[in-house]
Parts: structure tokens; C-alpha cells; sequence
């Protein structure tokens, strides 16, 4: 990064709403970069590459957890929010980080996952060295189970991660005792969001965050923590707000709280809430001005690579985020779903975790194109975009792990059948040969195997090559930042052909997208800003996208 680029990125936007129009880069510390060579990735690494985020132009990271962890389900399951968990560093080496990148101009998000802590929790294990009615077990769900001996089950409720939901205890005797609930892995138990110590801890840890300088906090899992004391089955409906552990009308009194301390904070410190909800109208609820300042926008990254859905995805999106005073959020992948040149591939190219499945065929190059052309089309839309590490970098999904390598428990719980969310997580490729790919310098097998041609793709080689995936992503970023008619939130359908979308920003620039086969005429422009594929005829190639001055 030259120093003039470097000066202009010296401090973040002055604006105290800088977030509504950010760009945040997702961080998966594990598979970022090693400084220490352990094979696990490392806060270390991450500072090393700050020079690298800074010239992509990025406004803030999110970090998924960086907390003490068993590391049982990444490092969601939580065994200590105040501790950084050794394989990544230390809390001075996290505190160094949030001031290393502040210097540059990036602002640090942390994730804090209040549906479960970690069955390492210093609570948990006193719950469970504690008798039944003991009030150390009040902050969980223990129960006792049904039929003779207790042996059942409290209820028949399914595992996000597929499987059951309960878990027996043992007594000091060896003696089966109660069970207690975890929506996810047997490793994190859920929490009671009736107990006040559960109340007071969260917006302690928020206290402790944003006392170190965080800008913002990603909420894991957020419509589920308040469950239906009496525990009823789930059934094939339920009114809104009254589902047994899902989308609960009480638990927005936990965000109303979280907000409050946010805002005594200043209006330059946001909460993101992970929201999977295909009700709009419940999903806006967690948007009012008095709760969370944006939350995910699932329904655009799930849609297929079609010009009709995502139309309506979009106009959706936007309609509703403007009667909330809310600023949308757009994202193509994470760290839970099959990356987009892989997705795009695909004769569907929608995602679902219910369809992941082994050996699906897809056809990378036209994935390639189609996910060059996504970034566009998302980093023109108004609001917020996110970018999952890699994906700058054009990452397929590695769909081939060998036997045996897999740490997921999504594809442990599910019997093999669901490959699982390890393929988006295998560790970056910076250098485009030795043993690690530049993950670390004395090549030490990375915590996840990176296939034999990742070096192709590595951002050494991206950053010398102006068609790369990683020089579209710098240009467009740069242009969100530089272009007035990307700053605001001015937005309007133009009309197109039937498999093709455009849209105006503010009163100059055009964004075009293809999604047919066939070559599209390009609308009356004075200047292509940015194109996704070659325009030089003044067609638009199939499955692209450009940014024009109309």
C-alpha cells in the first residue's frame, strides 16, 4: 500500500452513523493467518495482515469469536468472554489489534452468542456438580425427563444441528440424573433468559468490549434465546411471537437492554443481529429504534442467481428497511454457507442447509463469473456490505476435505450426511507456493487441509493481476467510498429485458446485471466505472455486471 493510500485510511469516517453505509470484513481467526506457525491462525496473523485490509478498503472487521473455547462448534461455544482463548493470543494482543487497526482506519465488531455459553463455563460446571433444584442450574434448562426412570427426553424438539436436544446428566453416584437443552451441540447447553444473572453478565461483556474500543456487536443465533417456560412440543403452527424457542415476543426486551448500553456509548457503536426469519414483518420487529441497529439480510444471499428473485429480494429488502429507518444489509456468504463460486455453479444455486449434500455437481467458472458479477450488484446496492474472508479472493467451497479432517458437528450430528460448514473454512492461500500457501512461514499443517491448487488463487498473485477477483473488490470498494451517488441511500428500478436487472444511484450512475447467457446492449452511458467482464464492444457479456456514468 503506497502512502498516500495509506494517509487517506489514518482515521474512520467522522460520521457518528459511519456504519450505515459501511464495508465490514468478516475475520474466522483460525483460518486467517498464523504468525506463530501452530497451524491454527492467530490474532498475531491478523495484525501482520492489517496493511492488506487497509488497502482493500475495508471500514471495520468482525471477528467471530476470539473468546476462550473447547473450540467444539468454532469457538461458539464459549467458555470465558473476558479471555482471548490461547490458540489466538491474548487479551493485550486483541486490545493491540482493535488499536493497530483503528490507526489505519478500521473499526473492530466482536461476536457474542447469547443463546449458550460452553459446557466449560465456569456456570455450567457448577450446575452440574450442583443437586437438581439447586439454584445454580436456574441460569440453564434443567429438567427432569419423561416416563419410568426419567429415561425420555423432556421434549421431541430438533437440534439446529440435526439430532436431539437434551442430554442426560450423571450423578456423583453414576446415577442417571436430569437432562439439560441445547438448540445446538451437547457442548453448549442453552441458557435461562428469565435469570437475572444471565441479564446482568451479557451487558457486562458488552460493557467489557466496548470499553476496549469494539465499534460494534454481532448477536449469534439472536431469535432464539427466550424459550416457553412450560417446554411444549412444537407443533405445525404457532402464533407469531409464541413458537416454544424461536422468534419469542420476550426476547426483545434483551435487545431494549442491549441498546441501552450501546447508546451510552455514543451513536458511533451499532448491534448486528443474526436473524433467520422469513417472516419480514417479525424480522423488522428486532429493527425498531429502540433495539438493533441492522441486522443480516439472509433472504438476498439465499436466493438463486436469477434476475426475478433477486428483483424481488432487493425491492423487498429495501422497502422495508426504509419504513424502519434501518439500514439494509447485503452479503453473498459466511462462515456457515457454501461459498458463492461454488453456489453460483450449481444448476440451483439458491442455499439451504437442509440441501447441503456431498458430490452436487457445479461448474466453477460459470460460478465465477456469476459471484464477480454478485459483488458487484451488492456493493452498489445502498446500506451495508459485508464480505466473508476469500471471497474477495474468488474461494470456491472446498468440497473435497480428506477422511478424517472434518471438525464440524453439523456433519458429525447428521450422521455424515451433511458435509458440514468446513469447506468456506480452510485457511487462506497468501503466496502462491510453499507447504501453507503463505497461512504461516515454517509450514506447519494448517488446522484445516488447503487442497493442492489453492496457490493458485492466492492474494500475492491477485494483487499483480487488474482482472483478479481482488482487484474488482478493491475498485469497488474504493468507489463506494469516492462516488457521492454510493454515499446516500437514492435508489430506483430502471426498466431492462427480462433477465436482466439495472438500477439507478443518485442521479449519474448506473448498475447493469446480466443474467442470461447472451450478450445485452449496455443503457446510454458516458463512462463504464466498473465491469465484472470485458464491454468493450458496449455489450454486457452473460452472467456479468457494470457500474456506468449515465
Amino acid at each position: 500500500m503506497d502512502g498516500a493510500t495509506l494517509q487517506s485510511r489514518q482515521q474512520p469516517q467522522a460520521a457518528p452513523e459511519w456504519w450505515r453505509n459501511a464495508v465490514i470484513y468478516q475475520v474466522y481467526p483460525r483460518s486467517f493467518a498464523d504468525a506463530d506457525g501452530d497451524g491454527t491462525g492467530d490474532l498475531a496473523g491478523v495484525r501482520e495482515r492489517l496493511p492488506y485490509l487497509a488497502a482493500l478498503g475495508v471500514d471495520a472487521l468482525w471477528f467471530t469469536p476470539w473468546y476462550r473455547s473447547p473450540q467444539a462448534d468454532g469457538g461458539y461455544d464459549v467458555a470465558d468472554y473476558r479471555e482471548i482463548d490461547p490458540a489466538f493470543g491474548t487479551l493485550a494482543d486483541a486490545e493491540a489489534l482493535i488499536e493497530d487497526a483503528l490507526a489505519l482506519g478500521i473499526r473492530t465488531i466482536v461476536d457474542v452468542v447469547p443463546n449458550h455459553v460452553s459446557s466449560e463455563h465456569a456456570w455450567f460446571k457448577e450446575a452440574l456438580a450442583a443437586a437438581p433444584g439447586d439454584p445454580a442450574r436456574d441460569r440453564f434448562w434443567f429438567r427432569d425427563g419423561k416416563g419410568p426412570g426419567g429415561d425420555r427426553m423432556p421434549t421431541g424438539w430438533t437440534s439446529s444441528f440435526g439430532g436431539d436436544t437434551w442430554t442426560r446428566t450423571e450423578g456423583p453416584d453414576g446415577e442417571p440424573g436430569q437432562w439439560y437443552l441445547h438448540l445446538f451441540a451437547p457442548e453448549q447447553p442453552d441458557l435461562n433468559w428469565t435469570h437475572p444473572d444471565v441479564v446482568a453478565e451479557h451487558e457486562a461483556v458488552l460493557r467489557f468490549w466496548y470499553d476496549r474500543g469494539v465499534a460494534g456487536i454481532r448477536i449469534d443465533s439472536a431469535a432464539l434465546i427466550a424459550k416457553d417456560p412450560e417446554l411444549p412440543e412444537v407443533g405445525e403452527h404457532h402464533e407469531p411471537g409464541r413458537h416454544p424457542h424461536l422468534d419469542r415476543d420476550e426476547l426483545h426486551d434483551v435487545y431494549r437492554g442491549w441498546r441501552k448500553v450501546a447508546d451510552s456509548y455514543g451513536d458511533d457503536r451499532f448491534l448486528v443481529g443474526e436473524v433467520w426469519l422469513a417472516d419480514t414483518e417479525r424480522f423488522m420487529l428486532y429493527l425498531r429504534d429502540d433495539e438493533m441497529h441492522m441486522a443480516f439480510n439472509f433472504d438476498f444471499m439465499t436466493r438463486p442467481w436469477d434476475a426475478a428473485e433477486l428483483h424481488e429480494s432487493i425491492g423487498a429488502t429495501l422497502a422495508a428497511h426504509e419504513a424502519a429507518g434501518a439500514p439494509p444489509s447485503w452479503v453473498l456468504s459466511n462462515h456457515d454457507v457454501t461459498r458463492p463460486v461454488t453456489r453460483y455453479g450449481r444448476e440451483d444455486s439458491s442455499f439451504s442447509f437442509l440441501a447441503k449434500r456431498f458430490g452436487t455437481p457445479t461448474d466453477l467458472a460459470l460460478g465465477s463469473r456469476r459471484a464477480r458479477a454478485a459483488a458487484l450488484l451488492t456493493a452498489a446496492l445502498p446500506g451495508v456490505l459485508y464480505v466473508y474472508q476469500g471471497d474477495e479472493l474468488g474461494l470456491p467451497e472446498v468440497e473435497d476435505l480428506p477422511e478424517g479432517t472434518r471438525q464440524d458437528p453439523m456433519h458429525f450430528r447428521t450422521d455424515g450426511v451433511d458435509p458440514g460448514r468446513d469447506g468456506c473454512r480452510v485457511p487462506l492461500p497468501w503466496t502462491p507456493d510453499g507447504d501453507t500457501f503463505g497461512f504461516n512461514t515454517n509450514g506447519a499443517p494448517p488446522w484445516l487441509p488447503q487442497p493442492a491448487g489453492w496457490g493458485s488463487r492466492a492474494a500475492a498473485l491477485q494483487e499483480a493481476d487488474p482482472g483478479s477477483f481482488l482487484a474488482l473488490y478493491r475498485d469497488a470498494i474504493r468507489l463506494r467510498r469516492t462516488e457521492p451517488a454510493l454515499q446516500g441511500d437514492g435508489f430506483a428500478w430502471l426498466d431492462t429485458a427480462p433477465g436482466t436487472l439495472a438500477f439507478r444511484r443518485g442521479t449519474d450512475l448506473t448498475c447493469v446485471v446480466n443474467f442470461g447467457d447472451a450478450p445485452v446492449d449496455l443503457p446510454a452511458h458516458t463512462e463504464v466505472l466498473l465491469a465484472s467482464a470485458e464491454t468493450g464492444d458496449g455489450r454486457l457479456p452473460g452472467d456479468a455486471a457494470a457500474w456506468l456514468r449515465a
